[in-house]
């Protein structure tokens, strides 16, 4: 009997600096699988376009490597005194660019408390989220944070988790 393959999805939790993503699978036997995560930094002396630059190249990397087909990202929220916003916004834009150039992907953008919320706690902090995660994979250790967050991001689209906003 063949095994038809399921969706891949990657998980991203965005920012300038750092960028946490994973790569999760879904398949007819099993609900869910963890295949990689990591994050991406780029580089803080650089102006934001660079930096921009430096993201997009290393998502088309992820793309090329992992070849997801689902993606789930969270949009962030800001209070009017978070002076990074800016350039958050900018790399979701690029984010939102790979995913639809390269996998031909329309992104499913979720809530912080919706995506944390699918893993029992809409408040988890990064420690909380990092241990569930660790529960969820029976992972041997705690991811980093960021990357736990795009973990229980790619793990609530993979889930149906769809509280899209555009």
């Amino acid at each position: 009997m063949k095994v038809e393959a399921g969706n891949r999805w990657l998980g991203i939790d965005p920012g300038l600096a750092l960028v946490g993503w994973a790569i999760l699978d879904e398949n007819p036997y099993s609900h869910r699988s963890l295949v990689d995560y990591g994050t991406i930094l780029t580089d803080s002396s650089l102006p934001t376009p660079q930096r921009l630059v430096e993201l997009e190249r290393d998502l088309m990397d992820l793309f090329g490597e992992f070849q997801p087909n689902r993606a789930a990202v969270e949009m962030p929220f800001f209070s009017r005194k978070i002076k990074a916003a800016g350039g958050v916004l900018q790399a979701v834009g690029i984010i939102n660019l790979v995913c639809c150039r390269d996998g031909e992907i329309l992104p499913v953008f979720l809530h912080q408390s919706s995506w944390k919320a699918h893993l029992g706690n809409g408040r988890a902090d990064k420690a909380e989220v990092a241990a569930l995660i660790q529960t969820l994979f029976d992972l041997e250790q705690l991811p980093v944070d960021d990357s736990a967050d795009a973990i229980g991001i790619g793990y609530a689209g993979l889930c149906g988790l769809t509280n899209n906003i555009d």
